[in-house]
């Protein structure tokens, strides 16, 4: 089956927001799809500023190249995801324009720390837990049905882990999932995302772990 993708722009004019902060500081432009088309205009409109680019679910990439020429990050979007692992990535300050909510701000250490102490917690959930669900969605770019060796690679991967021996994994299939429907499952002592890392997000009240997360355990 073809797939055709289609860009789909916010209508929403950044310029405007972007014409009010008044920072003197190099600042590394960094933003989602949804306004990667107005990026240029936000930079003739922020002196000093060098474009990044657009940032994709936990990859920072586009902020890590241009390190080096800027103090610290503008990123215009929604949400705190992006914001933190950028300045994980860098270790620099993020400033965060929200479009949607025309709010402008920086990124609290605090916020950071928080989530740093999370994973640490989520880790330590993840060892000792007996029972273990593996959430795998069908969304086009976050699986492929033909790839079930990837999959399954997957799977391995996490048996890997010493702790994992005798544990039990259960895999969960879906398309879109709300976060209410894993409280039908009580007897799931943790979860293993391997969709989209941002996922997480949605399930700050829930046990829920990111594969890439996993991998670095020892």
């Amino acid at each position: 089956m073809k797939l055709f993708f289609i860009n789909a722009y916010s209508k929403k004019d950044v310029l405007p927001l972007v014409k009010k902060i008044k920072i003197s500081e190099r600042l590394g432009l960094l933003t989602t799809a949804q306004y990667i088309n107005q990026l240029d205009a936000i930079h003739k409109a922020i002196p000093r500023s060098v474009i990044g680019g657009q940032v994709i679910g936990c990859e920072a990439h586009n902020a890590l190249k241009i390190k080096d020429q800027v103090d610290s990050f503008l990123y215009i979007g929604t949400g705190k995801f992006h914001p933190i692992e950028i300045a994980l990535t860098t270790q620099k300050e993020v400033y965060l324009l929200n479009p949607e909510s025309e709010t402008f701000s920086k990124l609290k250490k605090t916020e950071i720390k928080d989530y740093e102490k999370r994973k640490i917690g989520l880790k330590a959930r993840f060892l000792s837990a007996e029972k273990i669900g593996i959430l795998i969605t069908t969304k086009p770019g976050q699986y492929h049905p033909k790839q079930y060796l990837d999959l399954q690679q997957k799977i391995d991967t996490i048996k890997k882990v010493k702790a994992l021996k005798n544990k039990e994994l259960h895999l969960f299939l879906f398309n879109k999932l709300d976060p209410t429907e894993l409280e039908n499952y009580p007897d799931i002592d943790c979860w293993v995302n391997t969709a989209c890392p941002r996922l997480k997000d949605d399930f700050l009240d829930k046990a829920v772990i990111n594969l890439s997360e996993i991998n670095t355990l020892k």
